[in-house]
């Protein structure tokens, strides 16, 4: 059409060169080690018969989950896909717990201590499993199967904790809030990604709606009437566009407009601006909230508006606080299958994004490495990563995954040396938060 120009595109010879230095670094980097012994070796093999013997039904559950993606808290077909595989491997599941219709518990043992592996498995909408859940979800059955086979040796309980709704729908501190992880000593699960990554930063995420009120009036005959309501959310864009400069350097703020009136010629009375605001701490999280805040209520004052700040429509998410004793046990585990996680600081991480996994964190240890699925240039919620979910590397990532999980908790419940890190270390990093109120 005459007058139409199309986007310039990107450069993209930053990630070519962000790829090539990750690659070397990849190349130099030293995998983690452990001082802890885990499980006793035979365990270890039993746990690793297990899984193989789930394999192929594994495989299985992953390939139909991303064949029926189902967005968060409708996830029914695929919870009771979740349970039809626990009761094919021995085990009772309970649908429905927490309050939530498609969460999901099951429990072998009994007693302390208890670990817990936690199953995703809702979709973004349009594109399907383009985070891989149904990769989390498969290897996390596998987890839990594989650890309750050798559960009555290395005493204690092991649970699958089926959590819906991560994609921004905080299903796990719904959960947490029920008392669901109430007597939860540690939890444990794996994310899909470009590269095996032992603990890779997710960054704490909140929602923060400004809505600002004017005053209508026509635009052409009484402009000076009028209160102009979206004058109000450009300021507040452009205040924070003026703040990024002044983040730290983890810090994301990104924004939408979600009404600026409704025709030119009246004075809006009414306009709103969505943003997401991401950081590496709990602490900088709360800072750059009063930031905001702040800005929404200059610019509601230097052009005479009121202001409503809606924060929050679901939990906010806390950034990972990841348990470095447990996840060495996990890069042991997966070197077990010819994987190398790599350590902290190789991978670049602001490739990174939020999971309602931080908000369990910071209540107990936890651990969340990711798996490598995928290229070194596909994006986790692309196309290309979907697609990537449900091939073959997505298959092999669900069969060293599981393993991977069953062995890490293997090595908790049976190993008190290694338990009493865990929870040292977690005491040291600050304890448990009140995660509830921590925003209040």
């Amino acid at each position: 059409m005459p007058g139409v120009t199309e986007p310039l595109p990107p450069d993209d010879s930053y990630l070519r060169d962000l790829t090539a230095a990750t690659a070397a670094a990849v190349d130099r980097a030293e995998p983690l080690t452990s001082p802890f012994a885990g499980a006793p070796a035979p365990v270890r093999d039993r746990v690793e018969a297990a899984v193989a013997g789930h394999r192929s039904d594994l495989v299985a559950l992953s390939r139909d989950l991303h064949a029926h993606p189902e967005t968060g808290f409708t996830e029914h077909r695929s919870v009771r896909a979740v349970a039809a595989s626990l009761e094919a491997g021995g085990h009772a599941a309970t649908v429905g717990v927490g309050g939530l219709d498609t969460a999901l518990l099951a429990t072998a043992g009994s007693g302390a201590p208890h670990v817990a592996v936690l199953a995703e498995y809702d979709a973004l909408p349009g594109i399907g499993h383009a985070c891989g859940h149904n990769i989390i979800c498969a290897a996390a059955v596998g987890g839990f199967l594989g650890a309750a086979a050798v559960v009555g040796e290395t005493g204690g309980r092991v649970s699958l904790v089926g959590t819906p709704a991560e994609e921004g729908g905080g299903g796990k501190e719904t959960l947490a809030r029920a008392g669901v992880f109430a007597d939860v000593d540690a939890v444990v699960m794996l994310h899909p990604f470009s590269h095996d990554v032992a603990m890779h930063p997710f960054l704490g995420r909140r929602q923060l709606e400004m809505i600002f009120h004017g005053v209508s009036a026509h635009a052409s005959a009484q402009p000076f009437m009028g209160r102009n309501a979206l004058d109000a959310a450009v300021s507040a864009y452009q205040g924070v566009a003026a703040l990024r400069q002044h983040l730290p350097p983890g810090d994301r703020v990104h924004g939408v407009f979600t009404d600026g009136g409704s025709r030119p010629n009246v004075v809006p009375d009414r306009a709103a601006v969505l943003f997401y605001l991401r950081s590496m701490r709990p602490e900088t999280l709360r800072d750059l909230a009063g930031r905001m805040a702040a800005i929404a209520r200059g610019a509601a004052e230097q052009t005479g508006c009121g202001v409503e700040l809606e924060w929050d429509e679901q939990p906010p998410y806390l950034p990972i606080r990841h348990n470095q004793a447990l996840v060495e046990r996990w890069s042991v585990n997966q070197r077990r299958c010819g994987r190398t996680p790599l350590p902290p600081g190789v991978v670049p991480e602001f490739l990174t994004g939020s999971t309602d996994l931080g908000n369990l964190s910071y209540r107990m240890p936890a651990i969340h490495p990711m798996i490598a699925v995928s290229g070194p240039t596909v994006a986790l919620h692309t196309i290309d990563f979907a697609t990537a979910a449900g091939s073959e590397a997505g298959d092999r990532a669900v069969a060293d995954g599981a393993l991977g999980l069953a062995l890490t908790a293997a090595d908790y419940l049976a190993d008190a040396d290694l338990r009493l890190a865990v929870h040292e270390e977690f005491e040291r990093a600050g304890g448990a938060l009140d995660v509830p109120n921590y925003f209040s």
